[in-house]
């Protein structure tokens, strides 16, 4: 056989999403497996709240208020609970919040099962939800790095990728099914029960102390953590294009108005508008293999937000749905190959010491900049008009993306085989 003839083959290989960390690492791949299970149950949990808090109160305000619910407790007690993960041993800080996650879900079935469900329990059990999870979260981020080897982390990190796409894509479409087929309460208890899979993931687990060095959780430690971000001119740097991409370039408060008026559709269209950037990252996902292979990583962070930039740019212009969903697609492929190498980069850098308290500024960071985005966009289109929002978000994220990596070359100059 002539070698042009192999060559193609071995290209797709390279390309192919890396599993090897799934092959090498038992317990990395029981905490995969687990997660997915837990994290699908979830999803439909996600759906089932709103749903049933609208059809309690046929009030779309009080569905709305849902959001501050979250809003709170994932703009502070990530980063508390960062803390908390650095100085607790996190397989025991997993297994508690993974166990009042389950007792929380439980809960909403017996609420969903009372001849009239009370509203007020909705609130306040997504708040401690939200709560528990954002105490957790950060604990759970930071234990990859114990289980995979350092230069399998990049890998490691595509392959958590996948399950969060997927379940963002499915858990949705599957629970509206799931809702329709069992009830409020079936879904509920589906929830809890999907907690299995994590806990015995997390029960199988060896032991994770804290480093040796390790503070206790205060507000100095906290404020270290901080410190330590803004010394790390890599991490402040794709902090602040991260921030900047999705401040100005998330334009998904404006999908109801596109889907009905530009589209001319109804709730399906909207659903595959919010479906199609998590679809477009799940395929970048399988396609990851590339990435172990990077070197110049916060050059390819910097690159993947301007391309973000510029999806929402060509979306912002299209006519047609499906020219619509093709943008969208490329722009959550682009935002998914920047996370897996922002958080290869959060891992690699930062010391274990540290470690929870990062992964908890970045959750933070994360969660709340795409509602400002949200704010940015809605604002600009009531004074302006919706392509004019969305054309405009797209053109500054490009732009201020150029602008931080001009400020911060250390972004540009970090080096994968010499992160110091």
């Amino acid at each position: 056989m002539e070698p042009a003839e192999v060559r193609p083959p071995g290209r797709l290989r390279r390309l192919a999403l890396d599993v090897g960390p799934l092959r090498r690492y038992p317990a990395f791949r029981r905490l995969f497996v687990g997660q997915t299970v837990s994290t699908f149950g979830s999803e439909v949990a996600a759906v089932a709240a709103p749903f049933q808090l609208y059809q309690l109160t046929h009030s779309t305000l009080q569905v709305g208020l849902l959001s501050l619910c979250e809003l709170a407790p994932l703009l502070t007690l990530t980063i508390v609970g960062g803390a908390i993960a650095d100085a607790v041993d996190r397989r025991r800080l997993l297994l508690l919040t993974e166990t009042l996650l389950a007792l929380v879900a439980g809960l909403f079935a017996l609420n969903a099962s009372l001849p009239h469900p009370r509203v007020w329990a909705i609130y306040v059990l997504v708040t401690v939800a939200m709560s528990i999870f954002s105490l957790g979260v950060a604990g759970l981020n930071s234990v990859i790095p114990r289980l995979v080897e350092t230069h399998e982390l990049a890998a490691a990190n595509a392959i958590e990728n996948v399950y969060g796409s997927t379940t963002s894509v499915a858990g949705p479409a599957l629970g509206g099914l799931l809702i329709a087929a069992v009830g409020l309460t079936g879904a509920y208890a589906l929830d809890a029960a999907t907690f299995a899979g994590s806990l015995w993931s997390v029960w199988r687990l060896p032991p994770l102390p804290p480093a040796h060095d390790a503070d206790r959780p205060s507000f100095r430690s906290i404020a270290e953590g901080f410190r330590f971000a803004r010394r790390k001119k890599v991490l402040l740097g794709m902090f602040l294009v991260d921030s900047n991409a999705m401040v100005f370039g998330m334009p998904r408060a404006l999908f109801p108005a596109l889907a009905l008026n530009r589209f001319h559709g109804g709730a399906g269209t909207l659903g595959v508008m919010y479906a199609a950037p998590y679809a477009g990252a799940l395929v970048a996902s399988l396609l990851s293999g590339w990435i172990g292979h990077v070197r110049r990583q916060g050059l390819i962070v910097a690159v993947a937000a301007a391309l973000w930039g510029a999806a929402i740019v060509t979306f912002g212009f299209a006519e047609s749905l499906w020219l619509a969903l093709l943008f969208l697609a490329v722009a959550g492929a682009a935002d998914n190959v920047s996370a897996v190498l922002r958080g290869t980069i959060l891992w690699t850098v930062t010391p274990d010491s540290l470690r929870g308290r990062l992964s908890g500024i970045e959750f933070a960071q994360v969660a709340s900049t795409p509602a400002l985005g949200n704010v940015e966009a809605g604002v600009v289109a009531s004074l302006t008009s919706l392509r004019f929002s969305i054309v405009s978000g797209g053109l500054l994220c490009i732009a201020g993306t150029v602008a931080i990596a001009l400020a911060v070359p250390a972004l540009l100059r970090y080096d994968s085989r010499a992160p110091g």
